[in-house]
């Protein structure tokens, strides 16, 4: 993603796994997805109080949410 593209969230976890996988999921299909709030999850130890967001570009959003849904991850993104 650029410096100018707007981007949406398409989930919000703390199980860096499933983050790991989606963000897999999406790259596979070509659509970029970057991870915000990492530094911030970290920061606040063991009590998982901030949730790590999965953005992507604003133009992708539709198509990653098909995606994610079809590959049964449906009931875990953002509304």
């Amino acid at each position: 993603m650029d410096g100018g593209t707007s981007v949406k969230e398409i989930l919000r976890s703390n199980d860096v796994v499933f983050l790991s996988w989606a963000d897999a999921m999406l790259r596979a299909e070509g659509i970029d997805a970057v991870v915000f709030d990492t530094h911030a999850a970290v920061l606040d130890g063991s009590i998982s109080a901030v949730q790590r967001r999965l953005m992507v570009s604003d133009q992708d959003h539709t198509r990653a949410r098909q995606l994610l849904t079809e590959a049964g991850a449906g009931d875990r993104l953002a509304r």
